[in-house]
């Protein structure tokens, strides 16, 4: 029983699994969504974790590991009283990302595609 979990310890924590997100470039992104009439939106990211949750800027939320590897990610999150959300991020460079999320932000629910693109730094761009 001891072995059982000191195997699953590891594979439960979620800093290897989000390491994916730390090599998409910091800087200036534009988030552009697949849906009709809807404008990009641009963010200032310090690393690929501000894409988990672009439904729920700034909120303080728990966040759970779903699935990771070497070129996606998988994230369920909750931010209490505000709502939830599942995301999944595809890593196509270190510039470019490919975004889908669902969940319930402010009371309504949302399901969106998005491609991430870094467009330039932060200061001034």
């Amino acid at each position: 029983m001891l072995a059982v979990l000191t195997l699953a310890g590891p594979a439960m924590g979620a800093g290897p699994s989000l390491a994916m997100l730390d090599q998409l470039s910091p800087g200036r992104w534009e988030v552009r969504f697949r849906e009709a009439g809807v404008p990009p939106q641009r963010l200032c990211l310090a690393s690929g974790h501000g894409l988990i949750k672009l439904r729920h800027p700034g909120a303080a939320c728990e966040r759970f590991v779903v699935e990771g590897g070497p070129g996606h990610v998988v994230v369920q999150y909750t931010c209490k009283g505000r709502g939830y959300g599942r995301t999944r991020i595809r890593k196509e460079s270190t510039q470019l990302a490919q975004i889908d999320s669902q969940g319930i932000a402010n009371g309504l629910p949302f399901d969106f595609t998005a491609e991430a693109r870094r467009v330039g730094d932060c200061n001034g761009g």
